[in-house]
C-alpha cells in the first residue's frame, strides 16, 4: 500500500479519458468521484457531454461507478440515477474501503481498476492505498472559493511530480 500523493496521470476534463487509453492499461472498472471531477458541486444534473462519455466507456465494456464521500446522498443518488450507473456512498476517501466495496460490487481487482478524482488528499491517496490506478483531472468549473484555491495550489507541487500529464498545453 502506498501513500503517495502523486498521481499516475493528470488530464484537463474526465472526457479526455478515452476507453483505448483505459484498455491500454488493462481497466475494466473506474471508479470516480463526483463532485468537481465530474461537475461542479452546484450542478444538479450531469450534462449531455458526461453522459456521451460515460455511455462511450460502458459500450466499449467498461464498468462506471461513483465513489463519493458526499454526506448528501440524494444529491448522488440523483445525478447517478440519471446517469444510469451505481455509486458507492460514504466512502471515506482517503480510506481504501470504499475503493474496495465498489470493486467488489462490481467483481473487479486492483489490477483492472482505476480511480478518477480532483483531490490529492481525498481521491489519488485512497487509490495508492487500494493499489489501484490513479487518474486526476483539474476541478470542473474551477476552483471557486478560497479553501479551493489554497487546496488546488498545495496540490501543485505534486502534480507537477505526476508520470503522465495529458493536460493540453496552451
Amino acid at each position: 500500500m502506498s501513500l503517495s500523493l502523486v498521481p499516475d496521470v493528470i488530464f484537463d476534463c474526465c472526457r479526455q479519458i478515452t476507453p483505448a487509453f483505459l484498455a491500454e492499461r488493462g481497466v475494466t472498472l473506474l471508479l470516480s468521484d463526483l463532485d468537481y471531477t465530474l461537475a461542479p458541486m452546484s450542478a444538479r444534473h450531469p450534462d449531455e457531454a458526461v453522459k456521451a462519455w460515460i455511455q462511450s466507456l460502458q459500450e466499449a465494456g467498461i464498468t462506471f461507478m461513483i465513489v463519493s464521500n458526499n454526506r448528501s446522498g440524494r444529491r448522488v443518488t440523483d445525478f447517478c440515477s440519471q446517469l444510469g450507473v451505481p455509486y458507492q456512498g460514504h466512502a471515506r476517501k482517503p480510506s481504501p474501503a470504499g475503493l474496495r466495496a465498489a470493486m467488489a460490487r462490481a467483481g473487479a481487482d486492483a489490477a483492472h481498476t482505476a480511480m478518477l478524482g480532483d483531490k490529492l488528499l481525498t481521491d489519488v491517496l485512497a487509490a495508492h492505498r487500494a493499489e489501484v490506478l490513479s487518474l486526476m483531472v483539474e476541478p470542473a468549473g474551477g476552483a471557486v472559493t478560497l479553501w479551493q484555491k489554497v487546496l488546488h495550489a498545495l496540490q501543485a507541487p505534486f502534480k507537477a511530480l505526476c508520470r503522465e500529464d495529458r493536460r493540453e498545453k496552451h
